[in-house]
């Protein structure tokens, strides 16, 4: 192999990178780029008077590349396809219903309907899988209290202490809520406390309009059986699934209105959660007025 041809072969593989977009080389001597003033790299520059610098497609920057073959006897190496990041699998549970939300719902009201009793609704509730809250959860929170009252309160849903216990509100805020109940010569045997559904949400988030669904007609049937003369809903969440309305809680409180839920009529107010006033101090003086309300109501 002569001298020449080792070079053809090499300025023949520069140009194939040229072409390929390797626009930029090392050159065999150092350049002091400072020593050129204010001209930027890639301008004003001259390549060398050489021939074979040309042919191999060395431009000025700003020109395109020419469309070269590679050189003979070589063979071009297979372009790369892009690596498309596959997707990690998801190492937390993933329960899925049965039923879609409104088949869940339908077969819910069934169910429901059925049950003459609150024993009867409670094990109804222990067999329904129409929920997706229920994969996930410890325990079914039902509800604590009498059995019948005439003040029924109903929160969003359980918290961790209530999926370990099984029962709603027996947490931080549900022993701020006891002395909210006390402070109005109320105790948790005067009252009946159940929630919007009947399971911890993973991670105490918001339950799903899908998931408070399923769980209404067992809502709806349950005050029916404890026949409430007045039910407070604690809370946003609660408020606007009790009241059917989509408003914010702090336009709800404090104002009394009647709702119909099944075949009973009951008259309802929204108040602020007891986990938001153990966030929130200043909120409790509303709090108090609430309480007030309900405490007049209950005393005539």
């Amino acid at each position: 192999m002569t001298e020449t041809r080792d070079i053809s072969e090499i300025l023949g593989l520069l140009d194939w990178y040229r072409s390929m977009g390797a626009d930029a080389a090392l050159a065999a001597e150092p350049v002091d780029w400072l020593a050129r003033g204010p001209v930027p790299p890639g301008q004003g520059f001259q390549w060398p008077d050489r021939p074979d610098m040309a042919s191999a497609g060395f431009v000025p920057s700003g020109t395109a590349p020419r469309e070269v073959a590679p050189p003979a006897g070589m063979t071009p190496p297979a372009p790369q396809q892009p690596r498309l990041e596959q997707p990690r699998p998801d190492p937390r549970p993933r329960p899925q219903t049965p039923l879609a939300a409104s088949e869940a719902e339908t077969d819910a009201r069934r169910i429901a309907r059925k049950a003459e009793s609150l024993e009867a609704l409670g094990d109804a509730l222990a067999a329904f899988d129409g929920c997706t809250l229920k994969a996930t959860a410890t325990k079914l929170c039902f509800y604590r209290g009498a059995p019948t009252a005439r003040l029924m309160l109903i929160g969003e849903a359980p918290g961790r202490e209530e999926d370990l216990e099984g029962k709603p509100f027996v947490g931080r805020a549900g022993q701020l809520l006891d002395k909210m109940l006390k402070a109005i010569d109320l105790t948790e045997a005067d009252v009946h406390i159940a929630n919007v559904v009947y399971w911890r949400p993973p991670g105490n988030r918001t339950p799903t309009p899908q998931e408070t669904l399923a769980c209404r007609p067992f809502l709806e049937r349950q005050i029916e059986l404890v026949r409430p003369q007045f039910i407070v809903a604690l809370g946003g969440s609660a408020a606007k699934e009790v009241l059917g309305v989509s408003d914010g809680i702090m336009r709800l409180r404090g104002k009394w209105r009647d709702i119909k839920i099944g075949n009973i009529t009951v008259l309802a107010l929204a108040t602020l959660h007891p986990a938001y006033l153990l966030r929130t101090p200043d909120a409790k003086q509303k709090a108090w007025l609430d309480l007030l309300a309900i405490k007049a109501r209950l005393d005539r």
